[in-house]
């Protein structure tokens, strides 16, 4: 009997373990093939150009402009360059065409009836006007065009990268820079991890090591309650209640800014941060405590000096869950920050970040196009900022820890 009670057991123990190593690597590789669905998506940006695939730029064959930059279209559509001396050519006030205008210069006969004579005029408007910029339909280039294709260029990561406008829907060619929905994600963030922070473990050691068990009992189901607010719930408090209080205080115009998403998110953070640290602070045994208290230290300084450096792998860990929560927050900052997609340079602007940019307009975005893989490109970006976060967080967590051994 007892034999086949040890069989049974072993057998037992064989498939828990063997479940445990089959969840544990379906898991594992689910988050590799998100993530490499998420790079293959992403990268695919840069072998595409800023247009449309079914559109062309043109000009006169004549003109000796070869190339643009995307922000020198873009300044060229917008009548902000109007001679193409400034972009590098012949001395001519630029005129700019797209098929809506074909109406200004042709009747619905020459057109035709079914725009079969359109080709042919097109071409014949490239032909005989020299300062021509044309936006033009890959479908209506007849086959003996003659004018003479701008080369645009492929999206590069450099300026994608470093890009200042976001314009991804833009005509004739998108304006792909992130630059200020890097900075935007990066600034409210750095604000809600210093205001969360310092209050966070501030709160977990006055619950581990000040408050009385009763205070403490009453006091961690309250904050872990919090963390099961929805984000949209703390959105409509910060539109409601902080975005008011923020307009007020600065005397600003409108107080959708940097300051309240950073408010916001502190808010939304600390229950992780305080819930996770006061744990780890609780499971410094209470000897090292009575020890220090023996030879002499206050009770700040057995916090400071025992407390504290025992239990910073815990510390970290709540550190990094935290901005992890920063970096990942879509909803509430989406509906504070003011979404305006420029560089910051106060907390009292409105700011655009990476997962607000995300969630607003992917939803509108045609799949596999120009705007679509730039969101994804969007995604890889944050996913790459907050793995350096936190290995900078571990990297400096673990110089400490080494520091006071």
């Amino acid at each position: 009997m007892k034999r086949r009670r040890s069989l049974f057991s072993r057998l037992f123990e064989k498939i828990i373990e063997g479940t445990l190593t089959i969840s544990s690597t379906v898991t594992s590789l689910t988050v590799l093939l998100i993530i490499i669905f998420l790079f293959k998506e992403g990268f695919s940006l840069f072998s595409d150009k800023p247009i449309e695939n079914d559109f062309i730029l043109a000009v006169n064959k004549s003109n000796p402009t070869s190339n643009l930059k995307p922000e020198q279209i873009k300044d060229i559509f917008d009548e902000k360059i109007i001679n193409w001396k400034e972009v590098g050519g012949f001395d001519k006030e630029i005129k700019t065409f797209t098929i809506n205008d074909i109406s200004k210069y042709f009747t619905d006969a020459e057109i035709g009836e079914n725009f079969e004579f359109l080709p042919q005029k097109i071409n014949e408007l490239v032909t005989e006007e020299k300062a021509i910029i044309a936006y033009i339909p890959t479908k209506y280039l007849s086959t003996d065009f003659t004018g003479k294709k701008l080369d645009i260029g492929n999206v590069t990561l450099g300026n994608f990268i470093t890009g200042k406008q976001w314009f991804p829907t833009a005509e004739p060619v998108a304006q792909l820079g992130v630059l200020p929905l890097i900075m935007g994600t990066l600034w409210v963030c750095l604000g809600a991890i210093l205001l969360a922070l310092p209050l966070g473990l501030a709160c977990a050691i006055y619950m581990s090591e000040v408050a009385h068990i009763r205070i403490r009992n009453i006091l961690k189901p309250m904050i872990e309650l919090l963390a099961g607010i929805p984000s949209v719930v703390y959105g409509f408090f910060g539109l409601v209640i902080i975005v008011p209080l923020v307009k007020q205080m600065f005397n600003l115009s409108v107080g959708e800014t940097a300051l309240s998403g950073s408010i916001i998110l502190a808010i939304m953070v600390l229950p992780t941060i305080i819930t996770i640290a006061e744990d780890a602070l609780r499971t410094v045994p209470n000897s090292m405590r009575e020890a220090s208290l023996a030879l002499g230290a206050t009770k700040l300084q057995t916090i400071v000096r025992v407390v504290i450096p025992h239990s910073i792998l815990g510390i970290t860990a709540a550190v990094i869950l935290g901005i992890g929560r920063v970096f990942g927050e879509t909803m509430a900052v989406l509906m504070v920050t003011g979404n305006a997609a420029v560089m910051p340079h106060s907390f009292l602007q409105p700011i655009r970040t990476i997962t607000a940019t995300i969630a607003a307009e992917l939803g509108e975005a045609p799949q596999g196009g120009l705007h679509y893989k730039s969101l994804f490109a969007l995604g890889c970006i944050l996913f790459i900022i907050t793995l350096i976060t936190n290995l900078l967080v571990e990297w400096i967590s673990s110089k400490r820890r080494y520091a006071h051994k």
